[in-house]
């Protein structure tokens, strides 16, 4: 399988991670334990499980973190459309982080489609 590192779908998301917290700096500070907690935790776990299950070898394992990673993506753009809608972004930031979540959500699920047609014994 490889290095992790080597996966574009983990350097993406792991630009995302940065972008995120660029984004979110500007938050209003009520916001620090709360959304903008939040919506890093979850930009975090997309990486950090691609990075989890990719070490297990098993592909069961690598499956359930992938759908994991998806979930987090799901996460993060419902927490970046409540952003949105409260004006923390503006409409071109949002867009962009959208963008790249979904993009990211959507290579994760190529893999995982791949994955469950190819099985391994």
């Amino acid at each position: 399988m490889g290095n992790y590192k080597e996966l574009i779908v983990w350097q993406k998301s792991v630009d995302l991670v940065t972008d995120i917290y660029s984004c979110t700096k500007s938050f209003p500070k009520e916001e620090v334990y709360s959304l903008t907690s939040q919506i890093r935790r979850s930009s975090i776990s997309i990486p950090s499980n691609i990075a989890e299950e990719h070490s297990r070898r098993s592909q069961t394992d690598y499956i359930q973190f992938l759908k994991i990673a998806r979930g987090s993506c799901a996460e993060l753009e419902t927490q970046l459309l409540i952003s949105r809608n409260l004006n923390y972004f503006n409409p071109e930031t949002f867009i962009n982080l959208n963008n790249k979540s979904g993009e990211i959500s959507r290579m994760l699920n190529a893999i995982i489609t791949k994955l469950l047609s190819h099985p391994k014994p």
